[in-house]
């Protein structure tokens, strides 16, 4: 007999789809930074504003973890301490990586000169978050689905991801995320929305990040990667 939808386990699928935004958007701007071909003036600056936006997601994504997710599971599941305390310490450790981005990319969006600085800065930004979300998601989300309901980690995930933000910010970062997403990761996003709501979310949104992406990427291999999850990458290495 399935489970009653009071006691589903937790559908912690969305924190692998938002991570695989991320590693996806790193993966472009390498690609971008270490080619040899020139960038123009409006792509340097879009880059550079790229960078702040995706630290600031990353800030309060890890906040809401932080203040939210994280003791939630510790105040039912004492066992998963320890695994909790990882996490922690990954997000001290990522934190100043943040920070250096965003100082790399404050300084290549005035002056074109300072591009090594900002590639060294993603490349540093990478080798300390991505084996950071393979963790969270192979160690720490099946702890969450095995501690939280489904309702009760869809609560915590309106307190600590979506009612911090506006309309606007949800919209845009709504587009992020479900860029390039296969069918089934598409709509457990969207699914989540409201449909009123989703219909302005995916409409109205939708030419903004278009243009956004064709002045990132368009042109280059990178407009080309798709979302990053952990089974795609696995297989890239097979």
């Amino acid at each position: 007999m399935p489970d009653a939808p009071d006691h589903r386990p937790a559908d912690v699928r969305d924190m692998g789809i938002v991570h695989s935004a991320l590693r996806r958007d790193l993966r472009r701007m390498t690609m971008v930074l270490e080619s040899d071909a020139p960038i123009t003036d409006e792509r340097r600056r879009a880059l550079a504003e790229h960078a702040l936006d995706m630290m600031h997601f990353l800030h309060d994504h890890h906040t809401g973890e932080d203040d939210h997710l994280w003791p939630a599971v510790r105040s039912r599941n004492p066992d998963a301490g320890p695994l909790l305390d990882q996490m922690d310490a990954d997000h001290r450790r990522i934190a100043p990586a943040i920070t250096g981005l965003e100082e790399a990319a404050r300084a290549y969006a005035t002056d074109a000169s300072a591009r090594d600085r900002f590639s060294a800065a993603v490349a540093a930004m990478a080798e300390v978050t991505l084996p950071h979300l393979r963790r969270e998601e192979l160690e720490m989300m099946p702890v969450v689905a095995a501690t939280l309901t489904d309702a009760e980690y869809e609560k915590i995930g309106k307190r600590a991801f979506v009612k911090p933000k506006s309309f606007a910010e949800l919209g845009r970062e709504g587009h992020w995320i479900i860029d390039g997403l296969d069918q089934e990761g598409y709509d457990r996003i969207v699914s989540v929305v409201p449909p009123p709501a989703r219909f302005v979310m995916l409409k109205g949104f939708k030419r903004g990040y278009a243009k956004k992406c064709q002045t990132l990427w368009g042109g280059t291999p990178a407009a080309d990667v798709p979302s990053l999850s952990l089974a795609l990458l696995d297989r890239e290495q097979q």
